[in-house]
């Protein structure tokens, strides 16, 4: 999640913002990697969304310690079938991925957005050296304790990997990287991260990819598709309750951080899914007339009823991601599905 061509999250702090732009400036923020965030901060963007109206907070704060762990439980759930589909289609097909990659055999730099722990892309780190391509990794992210893990790990896993980490927001690293070498670049934003966007955003977000890129340049983008309307509100809604908790959870951060007093038990988890318009939105919902405070100096009221937007899960047809692709001003050029066709990995070409 991220900056760039994007305003600061900083810019809508002293503004009230009507509820069709919440979304977008959610968005603004996560997609330019804004995950790594100081006390001061959060006080301030919490302040923030809970004193707009509507109310909103960013999800770029679920991930703390204890979000962590939720999101890990989350992805071993049952209903939540993201993360399997995409490791699917990365250790079922990652020949016919990495052929694609490489093209005509010229030198490459192999960039991931978001890198994370690499689990998915050390599939085709490991195909591609054991095929002796010509190409460097290059994985960047907000966290650099996360580029630290990389370069400590990685080295280990696989023995000789060509790899410069780069710790930053997502659009200064492309140009880093366009500074480090002239080699063909491939894009990797996986994890239907894009659908951490409302539509208009995610365009933008993929046109000033384009603009850091080169004519024959790629990029490799995991998205979740549209599906069964039921199979994807139980991905938000499972019955486990660890997506009700991963939302909850960001209160209680509150709560640690920033002496806060959310009694989490007057707030509801409530889910929804559009499967005309393919959003799937997390809200929590204030069950009573309330005040809360925070640390001691603020104090938000909630109506009964009241709502949080919390975040927002786009899905998409492979319709709307070629069109998207077009007017980013790529190619797109194929896409790689798991069994069930509920996921996505497509391959565009930079014109």
């Amino acid at each position: 999640m991220n900056k760039s061509v994007y305003d600061s999250f900083i810019a809508y702090k002293k503004q009230i913002i009507p509820m069709k732009n919440i979304e977008t400036t959610l968005a603004k923020a996560e997609v330019n990697g804004l995950s790594h965030c100081t006390t001061s901060k959060f006080y301030e963007d919490l302040i923030c969304g809970l004193s707009s109206t509507p109310k909103f907070l960013s999800s770029m704060y679920f991930y703390d310690a204890i979000g962590d762990k939720l999101f890990q439980d989350l992805m071993n759930c049952e209903e939540y079938y993201p993360t399997n589909c995409e490791t699917e289609i990365f250790s079922e097909k990652t020949a016919e991925i990495c052929d694609a990659l490489i093209g005509e055999g010229d030198a490459f730099d192999l960039i991931e957005l978001g890198a994370g722990d690499a689990t998915k892309s050390a599939y085709l780190l490991k195909y591609l050296m054991e095929n002796g391509a010509d190409f460097s990794y290059l994985p960047i992210d907000i966290s650099s304790n996360v580029i630290s893990y990389l370069n400590i790990t990685l080295p280990v896993t696989l023995p000789g990997l060509q790899m410069t980490g780069l710790n930053g927001e997502y659009f200064d690293m492309l140009t880093k990287a366009a500074s480090i070498s002239s080699k063909r670049k491939v894009v990797m934003f996986l994890g239907s991260n894009i659908g951490n966007m409302p539509v208009d955003v995610a365009e933008q977000f993929c046109t000033n990819v384009r603009n850091h890129l080169s004519p024959g340049d790629m990029v490799l983008i995991g998205v979740d598709l549209k599906k069964n309307p039921a199979t994807v509100l139980a991905a938000y809604n499972d019955k486990e309750g660890i997506t009700k908790r991963f939302n909850l959870n960001l209160l209680e951060r509150a709560n640690r951080e920033l002496n806060a007093d959310f009694d989490i038990s007057k707030f509801e988890h409530y889910p929804t899914y559009d499967p005309e318009t393919g959003a799937c939105k997390s809200y929590l919902v204030s069950t009573i007339d309330q005040d809360v405070s925070i640390n001691g100096a603020e104090t938000i009221h909630f109506e009964k009823d009241e709502y949080i937007f919390m975040e927002i899960s786009q899905k998409f047809t492979v319709e709307q991601i070629d069109e998207m692709a077009v007017k980013a001003s790529f190619k797109p050029v194929g896409n790689f599905f798991d069994s069930k066709k509920w996921f996505t990995d497509a391959i565009w070409v930079a014109e």
